[in-house]
């Protein structure tokens, strides 16, 4: 079974952009489809991007449309997620997951997740 890991979270100030990766050693990895999330302290986890297996199909939650970029190296075994013009609401732990059936944006179609990375912006 495929096994992710982010990196690149941490403290960053608000209008900052940061970039997020989710890699894989696993040699199925580019067979996945690939969805971030984010979850803060009390509240649901909530859809960020997903990609589809070759990058040229994706889609972004309303929070994040327009100042967020997810792609893809598969040669790499890595996702990213660049967040432009970060906003104190988007302080949350960063997860990412794969599916390897289904593009979607809820949590129940992904199969298996990272561990998380912690953003936290200050305003």
């Amino acid at each position: 079974q495929v096994q992710l890991v982010e990196s690149g979270g941490g403290l960053v100030q608000a209008g900052d952009s940061l970039r997020l990766s989710c890699g894989s050693s696993d040699a199925t990895f580019s067979s996945y489809i690939i969805g971030w999330f984010r979850q803060a302290p009390g509240k649901e986890r909530e859809f960020v991007a997903a990609i589809n297996r070759s990058g040229g199909g994706v889609t972004y939650g309303d929070s994040v449309k327009g100042r967020s970029t997810i792609s893809r190296d598969n040669a790499k075994n890595t996702v990213y997620l660049l967040m432009n013009s970060l906003k104190p609401e988007d302080t949350a732990v960063y997860y990412c997951a794969a599916s390897a059936r289904l593009f979607g944006r809820a949590v129940s179609v992904y199969d298996v997740w990272g561990q998380g990375t912690q953003v936290t912006v200050s305003s």
